[in-house]
């Protein structure tokens, strides 16, 4: 069987979490005898080659549309669903903050796609995204789609509420390598240590997470590079950042686990997270979780983490020092190391895969 993983086109300059989930997922596709290779939006594959393609991030939707119009291979979706809209609407700064309170989320994701487009940030969108729009266009994509893939159930509800249910889903959580993320029991975890590994940017919250921090007994490190055209955030945040909190740049993982091997707590108080493998990977690392109540990391975490609103400062504050005072366990550690692998994640999509070409 060969499969096409297509994403978006900025999938290694700028990377996040669907860099890791992609990559991984990869690796271990091919690892268990499917013929996987990962395809960027902008590149022109060769339908014929592949039995099926795999399409990731629905928040693009004019990345999918520009594929299924020029091939009739039958593909399933990972949606990677990020509501954007409190951040747009309450929280954004700058003059785009005011622009965006004038429409709905679903223009706003309409005009940033053609923004970036325009900007050269990626390639322009279609004339079917163009005159369909953000809604129609993502429904058109669901309705054809031969299995929707969501990383919890969670997430599949909040999509069927938005566009109506498909004819096949899945719940496919994501993982972590659990041979890479092993905790060295002789290294004690420093209790004054909190980390947040993120992408620096205003959907992530550094900005409010550094506030609530600020000169506090904690210890912050901000590890991720600022998004591309984030650049003022990133400054934001370092102009307000006191003598506790430093920044580090983006790391590879194998650099990343001896930052998660000291510190105590792991916080992420985005304004909306699909997971945070981030999350997920501190957690197999021994680290207290920290994790915002907008999205769906409590399908993941459930009561094992700390939720925060990412809008409170002081919510954030009070979460972080309870996380900081919790005794760390194995138990976590455990759960994820044995129930959310990507080789986990690997053998259920292939189930699914065949499934979708068994009744083609």
């Amino acid at each position: 069987m060969r499969v096409a993983l297509i994403t978006r086109s900025t999938l290694f300059t700028t990377r996040g979490g669907d860099t890791i989930q992609l990559l991984e997922t990869n690796t271990h596709l091919n690892k268990s005898g499917i013929h996987s290779e990962i395809i960027l939006a902008h590149q022109k594959p060769d339908y014929k080659q592949y039995d099926l393609l795999h399409f990731f991030n629905i928040t693009r939707p004019a990345d999918i549309l520009r594929h299924i119009e020029k091939s009739d291979t039958p593909y399933v979706l990972s949606p990677i669903w990020i509501d954007y809209t409190e951040y747009d609407k309450f929280h954004r700064k700058g003059w785009t903050a005011s622009f965006f309170k004038l429409f709905p989320a679903e223009k706003n994701e309409y005009l940033k796609t053609i923004a970036r487009g325009l900007a050269g940030k990626d390639i322009l969108p279609g004339i079917t995204f163009l005159t369909k729009g953000q809604q129609k266009s993502i429904t058109a994509i669901l309705k054809k789609c031969s299995a929707l893939l969501t990383g919890s159930e969670e997430e599949y509800q909040v999509i069927k509420n938005k566009f109506g249910a498909v004819q096949l889903q899945r719940t496919i959580p994501l993982g972590i390598d659990p041979l890479r993320f092993k905790t060295n029991e002789t290294i004690s975890k420093e209790e004054d240590l909190v980390i947040c590994v993120a992408r620096i940017e205003g959907i992530k919250n550094q900005f409010n997470l550094i506030k609530a921090l600020n000169n506090s007994a904690y210890r912050l490190l901000l590890v991720g590079a600022a998004a591309p055209n984030q650049m003022n955030y990133y400054q934001a945040c370092k102009k307000i950042a006191a003598g506790n909190i430093s920044f580090l740049d983006h790391l590879p993982q194998e650099e990343l686990l001896q930052y998660y091997q000291k510190a105590k707590v792991h916080v992420l108080p985005s304004w909306y997270e699909n997971c945070g493998l981030a999350s997920l990977e501190a957690a197999a690392m021994k680290c207290n979780i920290v994790s915002t109540k907008n999205g769906f990391a409590s399908s993941y975490f459930g009561k094992d983490a700390l939720y925060c609103d990412p809008a409170s400062l002081s919510s954030i504050y009070v979460a972080v020092d309870n996380a900081a005072k919790k005794e760390t366990t194995s138990l976590l550690a455990e759960k994820i190391s044995r129930s959310y692998t990507w080789q986990k994640t690997a053998t259920q999509t292939i189930e699914v895969y065949k499934s979708v070409l068994h009744t083609k």
